[in-house]
């Protein structure tokens, strides 16, 4: 579906809520409190479109998901949806802004709370063969302040990232961390693949461990110019290194080290092609984010 496609399908709020609600409850609308569906019916509340007899409350539409308490129309909701899942490299919110009509500020709130709808931690364990790697993620240090710049070339003031891919499912897993180092490379494997799975990496020391935790190790020494030995490379992982520092330089110039990790969730939903409405809506529920929790310290 294209975006005039969607103009005409859902030309209004009403034809946009509708939609949010089928996505929601496909077999009929079940009170957010109590989960009971036989005693709810629609109300004449301002803000509140049901009312449930079993446990005597109000509920909307939006309520439970990262959509309460906003004041932004289905409408808008369901083209940002559209805009942010469809563009490969993402959409800043000044571009996000003034595609809906709405303030940056808005326009920033909305898109980190679709990115929490992306947000998943229980993807099952990846069978292999899986490819690991780091990145680090910021600009060039050329490019920063004087009293922000750092030594030579390399890692110095840039966040660091992790990533595996599993090539048996095609599926990636990302996650900003605060370092790099043995300890933190074994609990981001261990965490995501199963033991006596292969696991490729580069010659990092990093990795070293993983051979004694029950994955089968090979490696690739990129130092020497070798990007694959046998079954052993990391070219896939670093596809995805690719499209996240594409998205950094081409649409968002910045990202906080606060809010990585909301980055790195739309950059594996992209990957994982988790990225259609449905799929969006359906991760929205059970999700707050509100703006106080964005730019709390």
């Amino acid at each position: 579906m294209n975006l005039i496609e969607l103009a005409r399908k859902y030309p209004d709020d009403e034809a946009a809520r509708r939609w949010f609600v089928e996505q929601r409850w496909p077999d009929g609308v079940r009170c957010i409190d109590c989960g009971s569906g036989e005693r709810v019916v629609e109300s004449k509340h301002q803000s509140m479109d049901w009312w449930c007899g079993s446990c005597r409350s109000y509920f909307s539409w939006r309520k439970g998901s990262v959509m309460e308490s906003s004041k932004l129309g289905a409408q808008t909701w369901l083209l940002a949806v559209y805009l942010l899942s469809q563009s490969p490299k993402g959409v800043s919110s000044v571009s996000l802004g003034r595609h809906l009509g709405i303030t940056q500020k808005s326009a920033w709130h909305l898109g980190h709370r679709i990115r929490q709808a992306w947000a998943d931690g229980d993807d099952p364990l990846m069978v292999g063969p899986v490819e690991i790697d780091e990145t680090y993620v910021g600009g060039k240090n050329k490019n920063r302040h004087r009293g922000k710049k750092g030594s030579g070339r390399g890692p110095s003031g840039k966040a660091p990232v992790m990533g595996a891919a599993d090539r048996h499912t095609g599926s990636v897993s990302l996650e900003a961390v605060g370092s790099v180092d043995g300890a933190t490379a074994a609990g981001f494997v261990s965490s995501r693949v199963r033991r006596g799975a292969d696991v490729f990496t580069d010659e990092a020391p990093v990795y070293g461990p993983l051979g004694r935790l029950g994955f089968r190790h090979g490696r690739v020494a990129h130092g020497r110019g070798e990007y694959r030995r046998g079954l052993a490379s990391t070219n896939r992982i670093e596809g995805v290194w690719a499209l996240l520092k594409r998205s950094y330089i081409g649409t968002y110039h910045w990202m906080s080290d606060k809010h990585l990790h909301r980055y790195c969730s739309e950059v594996e939903a992209r990957v994982n092609e988790a990225t259609s409405l449905r799929w969006v809506a359906c991760g929205m529920v059970g999700k707050r984010l509100r703006y106080t929790d964005l730019t709390a310290p």
